[in-house]
């Protein structure tokens, strides 16, 4: 053990202890850094400002946060380079080092921008990040947390300076990207309804979408589909656990005896999706009383678990009840299914899923399955889907599986995959 002689000799020792805590997160740096992949860079990067002061990217388990942020240090920065430093902190180190100390021995080095993974595992993160931002105005912070996360809580306002973004699966497009080499560019909603026959002629020619299209309805959200559908099925259900029974006692601070419960509700959503909401016998069937129920609802909304609809978004009270509810995505029905998932709920789970990127959807009730943006109408069904229930409806349209190209106002359903 040093012991230090003088007030001098003690301010060099921590002067060296300080340089040498850096260089070992540098190098663990590095070494992530070395082997992660920029094969395939989704195009989420580009709808990010990274030119923000702060910036928090939010979405929920294993949608790829982590490795987004990863390519963007490798993007923007020579390798060794000591002007950013990425650390997660779920790290072990994290539990005797706080956020501001290791954001001031960053500064003083030179450090320009830091990057907190997983902000959402370290309590009282909000407080330190404001401090930090308070105190070195220049040191640029680039975040990434849980769906669950606010940028308004009780510990910091981050909402006026924080940058906020919410991070997808894959969309169809990306897995034939990610899963079968298959490069294509994305569409706006406006180009798919309008010029739908010209987009279906771009991909056809390229592949065959129909092929790959129900492999993508059941294991193709999740950007860590290998080979095994059993083993991705396996992650995917140690990601909802990890929401239930860490993420939401943490940020919505559910008594951990009712995660059960929350499992037990979850395991009766996905044997009824769509589900037509009738919340005394949710709470009758989970145990648990009906204002309870809805506030557990909007918690799984909240971290894309589920997608809860309603017929009104404009008139929406934070008690009403949904007035439909469909797991957040496809592979969700497949990984909970204790048995054979129906067709036609995977095709509206997806529609919605997808549709949801960028745009507001509504419950249609009466007048067609969905209302997106409060302009466009959408019934969706199979090859011989009819018309009748939008037949004399302005802005209608019909997304059909098993397609391949439009027929008038009958689109394939696979085309609002490629939405982003």
């Amino acid at each position: 053990m040093l012991f230090a002689k003088s007030k001098n000799e003690l301010y060099l020792l921590n002067v060296l202890n300080t340089g040498t805590e850096m260089n070992s997160l540098f190098e663990r740096q590095d070494a992530m850094l070395r082997t992660t992949s920029m094969d395939i860079v989704r195009n989420f990067m580009n709808s990010v400002n990274w030119s923000a002061p702060m910036l928090c990217i939010r979405g929920s388990r294993g949608v790829g946060k982590s490795t987004l942020l990863r390519q963007y240090i490798k993007s923007n920065f020579k390798p060794g380079s000591e002007e950013v430093l990425y650390c997660s902190l779920d790290w072990v180190y994290f539990s005797q080092k706080s956020i501001f100390e290791v954001a001031e021995d960053f500064y003083k080095h030179g450090g320009k921008v830091l990057v907190l993974d997983e902000v959402h595992k370290y309590e009282h993160w909000s407080r330190e990040v404001k401090e930090v931002a308070e105190v070195y105005h220049d040191l640029k912070l680039i975040m990434s947390g849980s769906s669950l996360l606010k940028l308004m809580d009780g510990d910091a306002d981050l909402s006026r300076r924080c940058r906020g973004y919410d991070m997808p699966g894959l969309s169809f497009r990306e897995y034939l990207q990610f899963y079968k080499n298959i490069v294509l560019p994305p569409y706006t909603l406006t180009e798919i309804l309008e010029d739908s026959a010209r987009i279906a002629s771009e991909v056809n020619a390229v592949c065959r979408p129909l092929q790959h299209f129900h492999e993508y309805l059941k294991y193709g959200y999740y950007p860590y589909y290998l080979t095994n559908a059993i083993d991705y099925y396996a992650l995917v259900e140690q990601s909802l656990n990890y929401i239930i029974d860490a993420e939401l006692p943490q940020q919505r601070r559910v008594e951990p005896a009712n995660c059960r419960k929350i499992k037990a509700l979850l395991g009766i959503l996905a044997q009824q999706v769509p589900f037509e909401v009738d919340i005394s016998k949710l709470a009758s069937a989970s145990a648990l009383q009906r204002n309870t129920v809805l506030e557990y609802l909007r918690h799984l909304n909240d971290a894309k678990v589920i997608s809860l609809l309603y017929s009104d978004l404009v008139s929406v009270k934070k008690m009403q009840k949904p007035d439909k509810i469909y797991l957040e995505n496809p592979n969700l029905m497949y990984t909970l299914a204790t048995s054979p998932v129906k067709i036609g709920t995977a095709r509206e789970c997806f529609a919605v899923n997808q549709l949801s990127y960028g745009h507001t959807v509504e419950y249609g009730k009466s007048y067609g399955d969905f209302r997106v943006d409060g302009r466009w109408t959408f019934e969706v069904g199979g090859e011989g889907k009819s018309f009748s229930q939008i037949a004399d409806m302005k802005d209608s349209y019909i997304l059909a599986d098993d397609i391949e190209s439009p027929h008038g106002k009958r689109l394939p359903l696979w085309m609002v995959g490629f939405l982003y």
